[in-house]
Formats: structure tokens, C-alpha cells, sequence
């Protein structure tokens, strides 16, 4: 419990869906993980591709801005991913959100980032939206990440009941995409937590999963320690 690890959270700044469409991170898979990341003494570096201020998703904008004015104050900068030094950083972690299905997949920064994790076995987690960004992940000889990984992200059943984007307005369905790569996909009860694990990989699948994948993270960090 003594250990400072350092983990690098790469945010969506994705935030036009359409004219009447918008979107971002879905505050609690961010904030609730960082919150946790912060009381464990972390160091806490969030990264976009562009550097810039930080949309939430206006459906999970908080109530409460007072009791999370931290976290709120900490979406409004971000450094660039391309400017990090990713060999000072233990684990990497993508909230969720719709955003993080339109820039992050096609973000070669980002990817760049999630294969460096992935490729030095260092914890690689997501939640929700959140692995997306892991569907053009490769290992260093070309097989997909998410191969032969059991994972679990938003389903296909939550996004159809939720509706909260028009599946024409969607780049694709993610657990459709992310099976297609090989995946070991496992969903639990609609709108209920659930985190899988598998090897350095952890998932969540909503955002009722935000504290568990934020507990999750610092077990498998302290178990493997420095």
C-alpha cells in the first residue's frame, strides 16, 4: 500500500455527434476512477490527442458539481498524448463515453500509447465506450490485443435499449467489433457492474462499473507492484 504508481488516463475530447448530438467522457467512469486513483496517492497524468479542455457528456454532467469540483476542474486541461513519456507510467486507463468510438480508434497517438502498455504486459484498462480504443491495438508480431482476451464493454443490448445515439449516427457496435477481433466477449446483466479480467487487460461494461474497475486497477497494480 506504500507504492506510488503513476497511471496515464487518455480521455475522448470527441464532442459533436451532429448539430443536435452531443457527447464526451461519461463523467463518472472518469471521475469516480480518478477519485480513487487520487485517495490511493497515484500519480495521475490525463492525456487527449489534441491537448484540449475535456467534454462531458451532458446526460452525466454531475448534480453535485461541489462534492466532484476536482474532478471537474481536472477535465478542463489535458496534456497531449504524443507529448508523454509513456516508460513513467505503471498503467493506462480510457473511460468511457460515446466520444471515445469516433477519435480514439483512429487516433494513431493513441494507439501508439495503448500498444506501448499492452506490448510491456503493463495494465491496459477500459470500461464502457472505453474499448473502443482497442480495437486497432496490436501486439509487436500484428495479432489484435483483444485476441483470445475475455472482455466485456457496453453491449450491444445496452446500446439498443439505451438508444442514447441512433445507431445510424454510430461508427459501429462495439461488442460486435470488438468479437470480430477475436475477443472472448462476456456480458453480464444489463445495467449491472461488471469487470472482467484477463492477464493485463481490465474491463468494465457500464457506467455502474466505474468504482469496481477503479478498485480493480489498484488490486492488480499492487499485486504486481513496481
Amino acid at each position: 500500500m506504500n507504492t506510488i504508481f503513476s497511471i496515464l488516463i487518455v480521455v475522448t475530447t470527441f464532442s459533436d455527434v451532429s448539430d443536435h448530438q452531443k457527447t464526451g467522457v461519461w463523467f463518472e467512469e472518469y471521475a469516480v476512477p480518478y477519485q480513487i486513483f487520487q485517495e490511493q496517492g497515484y500519480n495521475v497524468t490525463v492525456a487527449t490527442i489534441d491537448g484540449k479542455e475535456i467534454p462531458i457528456d451532458p446526460r452525466s454532467m454531475p448534480k453535485d458539481k461541489q462534492k466532484w469540483g476536482k474532478e471537474l476542474e481536472s477535465l478542463k486541461y489535458s496534456v497531449k498524448i504524443s507529448d508523454v513519456d509513456l516508460t513513467k507510467f505503471d498503467a493506462v486507463y480510457i473511460p468511457g463515453g460515446h466520444g471515445a468510438m469516433y477519435d480514439l480508434p483512429k487516433s494513431k497517438d493513441a494507439i501508439k500509447a495503448i500498444e506501448y502498455f499492452a506490448n510491456q504486459n503493463k495494465i491496459v484498462a477500459s470500461i464502457c465506450h472505453g474499448p473502443a480504443s482497442l480495437i486497432n491495438v496490436n501486439l509487436a508480431d500484428g495479432t489484435p490485443f483483444v485476441k483470445g482476451k475475455t472482455l466485456t464493454s457496453f453491449t450491444n443490448d445496452e446500446e439498443n435499449t439505451a438508444k442514447v445515439v441512433p445507431e445510424n449516427e454510430l461508427p459501429f457496435m462495439l461488442e460486435t467489433e470488438l468479437t470480430k477481433k477475436g475477443a472472448n466477449f462476456v456480458a453480464g446483466a444489463k445495467w449491472s457492474g461488471h469487470v472482467e479480467v484477463s492477464g493485463n487487460l481490465i474491463t468494465g461494461q457500464n457506467p455502474m462499473s466505474s468504482k469496481s474497475v477503479g478498485l480493480t486497477i489498484v488490486k492488480e497494480l499492487e499485486k504486481r507492484g513496481k
